[in-house]
Order: structure tokens, then sequence, then C-alpha cells
């Protein structure tokens, strides 16, 4: 999963998830990358799981072991959780032994060479390895890389033979990823995993709250909710965590909670107190940004709704999107990607410009007036416009 600056454990738990589902169609693939059109044994498959109806050409898999490095991503206990909540057993690689997990490396030099390189603004690890004006070229954002590179993996990665995997049955024959499952399904057989809701809350990340007259306060956020009131200032019967109540929360997704109801099973859904001000889902990461702004605009960033006024209106600003200027540069750059066309497709253009229609010489104006007889000037004084706060009046409104 690609995110702006660095994957959390929540994404590493929910890949977990990921791969012992079927991935769905999404709209605009070719129908070539559903699994009908793959040498997967589809309509087997399909008996098995109706889920199969209408996937992708990926394979579904759930592992026995994954080998982890010591990142603490992988260590967490989020990540344990989830590995534990599927049934899958956690392997430490030895430190600074890339060995413990050759084919990841391996895997990651694949993804480089056959995938990124060929993105428009493609960096490369030095600069040895990239082009110029690679940030003028950068058109895709983090939503649309992260869409190209799931449809290369069903397109490109899946159907491609390499010698590091061979049919079982024709050893001389290099086999592709697809390939290999299907063989190898054939043989093992295929056991649908079904994950529930409760099961993706369950892999969430965990924390534990008292349940006060309010609600529940997280990073100065408060959530309440008729269902959870009964259960204020009440003991959760956890001696081991002081009587607190087991909290999942999505970091991307902050504008509710999942609260387990240790007294009578199940989990209680609790909204944030101020999401009808903001009216869409937020990150974590964004409601800190949104602190530092009150806080830079001298405002107590403790204080709720003057937090959320100033997260109403970021947010809104970025649904506007870029302003004229990006817009106009971002087409620039689309515009510049011709370049990467074969060339009998762009000289051949540029070779016969087009000719200029014939335009008509204008008129002179009318000769004016001598130097002595312009016209004077009055300049009064310069008043400058106050500095523009794009905040004023949410700040206004929320008061």
């Amino acid at each position: 999963m690609l995110r702006p600056v660095g994957a959390k454990a929540v994404d590493a738990a929910l890949l977990l998830a990921r791969v012992t589902v079927p991935e769905p169609m999404r709209p605009g693939w070719d129908a070539a990358l559903a699994m009908s059109a793959s040498r997967i044994p589809h309509q087997r498959l399909v008996s098995l799981d109706s889920r199969m109806a209408l996937a992708a050409a990926k394979p579904v898999i759930v592992p026995d072991t994954v080998v982890i490095e010591h990142g603490k991503v992988f260590l967490s206990e989020v990540f344990l959780r989830a590995a534990d909540t599927l049934g899958i057993s956690v392997q430490p690689a030895h430190q600074q032994t890339p060995t413990d997990k050759a084919i990841v490396e391996r895997t990651f030099e694949s993804i480089n060479t056959l995938f990124c390189q060929h993105v428009a603004g493609y960096t490369g690890r030095d600069v040895t390895r990239r082009g110029r004006d690679v940030a003028e070229r950068a058109v895709w954002s983090l939503p649309d890389l992260q869409e190209l590179f799931d449809e290369w993996v069903i397109a490109g990665w899946q159907t491609r033979p390499h010698d590091g995997l061979r049919h079982p049955f024709n050893p001389d024959q290099a086999a592709s990823p697809n390939d290999a499952y299907a063989a190898l399904v054939a043989a093992a057989g295929y056991v649908p995993v079904s994950l529930t809701g409760e099961d993706y809350i369950e892999l969430l990340p965990a924390d534990w709250r008292a349940i006060g007259d309010g609600g529940i306060q997280i990073d100065y956020r408060t959530y309440n909710c008729a269902e959870l009131r009964p259960y204020a200032r009440k003991n959760s019967g956890i001696t081991s965590r002081a009587g607190r109540w087991e909290v999942h929360y999505d970091p991307y997704d902050v504008s509710r909670i999942w609260v387990r109801n240790h007294h009578h099973g199940g989990w209680i859904t609790v909204p944030w107190t101020h999401h009808s001000l903001v009216g869409q889902p937020f990150a974590d990461f964004t409601w800190r940004a949104s602190r530092k702004i009150a806080a830079q605009r001298g405002l107590d960033d403790t204080n709720e709704m003057a937090v959320s006024v100033i997260l109403a209106a970021l947010l809104r600003r970025a649904e506007q999107g870029p302003g004229a200027g990006r817009a106009l540069a971002r087409t620039r750059t689309a515009q510049a990607m011709g370049n990467h066309l074969p060339p009998e497709l762009t000289t051949a253009a540029l070779s016969e410009p087009p000719k200029a229609a014939a335009v008509p010489p204008r008129p002179l104006p009318p000769p004016g007036p001598e130097p002595d007889e312009q016209p004077q000037v009055l300049v009064g004084d310069v008043v400058p416009f106050a500095l523009f706060d794009p905040f004023a009046d949410d700040l206004e409104a929320g008061r």
C-alpha cells in the first residue's frame, strides 16, 4: 500500500486480510483481467466460494508463516494480533541477514525495474538513474499510483513467466504465478476464508479508555452516542486494564470508533460528536495538521470546536483540488508526456508544423498628443490590501 510518509501497522495488518479474500474487479479494468479469463480454475473455485464469480485474476492464499524483518510495523501489537487472528505464524528474520527473505528483496527489485521506472516522474535510487526535471513530470497522485500498481500486479506480474517458477508436471517450462497457483490449487485444494465486518474491526489498532459522562476522549476528540451512554463511569470488568474499555479505531478514518461491549458482547459503533460539522471522513494526521494550524493562529489547539472548524475548511480546500496555477503546471506536464512515444509518432508531427493563416496587418493607431500635451495623472496615497484569511469566515461561523 502506498502512503505519503510510511506504512502504519494497520496497513500491514489489513494486507494480511487482503491476501485471504478474493480481489474484486474494479470499474475500468479490462475483462481480460477477470479470473474467469485466466488459467486459474475459475468454475471450480466459484463452486467453493461465490465471491470468486466477480474476482480478478489474483490468487487467494492463506499463509501458514510470514517471515518479517525487525521493523516496528511488523513487531507492533497490531500486526502480531492480526496474524494471530488469521491463524498465521510469524517468524522474525535474523538481523542483517537479507538471505532470510531473499525472495522479498528480489521482488522489490523486480517491481522497481518492471513497473516503477516506467512511471512518469520516476526518481531512481540515485541521480544517475533519473532523468531531468522529474519533479515537473510527476503527474500521478498516490491514489492513482495505487490503482495503477494494483492493475499492473494482475495484468503484468501474475501472468509473467520467469525461471523462479516451474510447472510441476513440466519442469522444463517456466511458469507464471497464475500458472503455478492453478497447478497447486488443483492438487492441494482451496479453503475459503470468510471475513466479516467484526473480523476487520479486530485487525484495527486498539486502545483502552474510560467512558466518562461525555463519552470517550481520544486526542482531544470526543466520541459519544446513545448506545454508549448507559456505560458511562462503569467498569468494563477487565481488571488487567483497570476497568477500562477496549477501543478500536482506523487511523485513516477517525470519524468513528468501535468499543467492545465487555458486558453483552459485540461492538458499539461510536461517532465523533462534531462529525456533522466536518461531514466527511478524515485521518489522524489531518487532525494533527489542523491542530498545528490552530496553534500557529494563536488559538487553543485543545479546543475541539476551533480545531473542527479549521479541519472542515482544510477538507473543503482539499476537495476543491489544486489552484489554477498548479492545474496549469500539471496540464503542461501531461502535454510533455508525448516524448514517451516512439520517434515515428512524435517527429512526424513536428516535421511539418501547420501553416498559420494569413492575418491582415492591423492599422496603426492615431498619433497621440505631443509630450507637453500629455494629460496629468494624479497619484493618491497607496493603501495596501489586508492579508487574506481563508479561515476567518469559518471561525466566525463556529463561535
